[in-house]
């Protein structure tokens, strides 16, 4: 059993993770990467007064599946205070937030109050979905550095039943069939492949992936293991360096996007 005065959080291209670290070092607390605890024990015990925080991407207008495995498995002792969950989103949350409360339901765990944070868009595995151009990324991440300062004094003084995302259009439409289109037939790796003449065998992409999905490494060309883990975060996609990862054909052409990448 862990002491949990923590947040957990998931990341695949930076941007979750930059909110997170953000998040705990003004609260004082630590961080939970969540693919680190895969087959571990997921009993955490809270003391009086603690927050509970998750922060965490939006794929396909739901929570990654990978969140919600972890949740099935999530034991908390102790009395719970105050539950939130700040999202990243290159556009809109949809129904998120609702189907996270429902499976903390299921765990005995209270969501009190939900943000979210509008970030550069990663998603480039649909035909019409591409990264965002330089301006319109550094403007979006301007303005998620002051709406997070403003979530985190709601997050300290634990003010509860608060919303602050933003659901978009037909929320309900988007989480619903349009999410389990993504889970049935977007999420997973079979699409992914390295283009040989492109590749340097720097072994970048097995060393992002967060489910540990890709044989290879140094010296190595990258091999998709095609064993269910793959959350399409496409990490990998956006970290070789050469572009040498293609998503079939829908890629061809796209930008790169990860936080902290220095454009060209």
């Amino acid at each position: 059993m862990y002491l949990c005065i923590m947040i957990f959080y998931f990341s695949g291209t930076g941007n979750t993770r930059w909110a997170a670290k953000i998040l705990a070092d003004k609260l004082g607390e630590q961080l939970t990467y969540i693919p680190n605890m895969t087959e571990k024990d997921c009993r955490f015990s809270l003391e009086k007064g603690e927050r509970l925080g998750f922060v965490l991407p939006v794929h396909g207008w739901r929570p990654p599946l990978m969140v919600r495995k972890f949740i099935q498995e999530l034991v908390i002792e102790g009395d719970i205070d105050y539950t939130y969950v700040l999202w990243t989103a290159g556009d809109s949350i949809g129904k998120a937030t609702e189907i996270l409360t429902g499976d903390l339901q299921k765990r005995g765990i209270e969501l009190y109050s939900a943000f979210s944070l509008i970030m550069p868009e990663a998603y480039v595995g649909l035909p019409f979905m591409d990264v965002d151009p330089q301006e319109k990324e550094i403007a979006k991440k301007q303005k998620a550095e002051k709406n997070l300062n403003d979530f985190i004094k709601d997050i300290e003084g634990k003010e509860k039943g608060v919303a602050k995302t933003v659901k978009g259009p037909i929320p309900a439409f988007f989480s619903g069939p349009v999410g389990g289109f993504f889970v049935k037939h977007l999420i997973t790796d079979k699409p992914f492949h390295v283009e040989s003449e492109r590749c340097v065998k720097c072994g970048i992409c097995a060393d992002v992936c967060p489910v540990n999905d890709i044989i290879g490494g140094l010296g190595k060309e990258p091999q998709w293991k095609h064993n269910g883990t793959c959350l399409s975060c496409f990490t990998c996609y956006h970290h070789c360096p050469h572009h040498a990862i293609e998503y079939g054909n829908r890629t061809r052409k796209k930008g790169q996007y990860f936080f902290g990448r220095i454009h060209k």
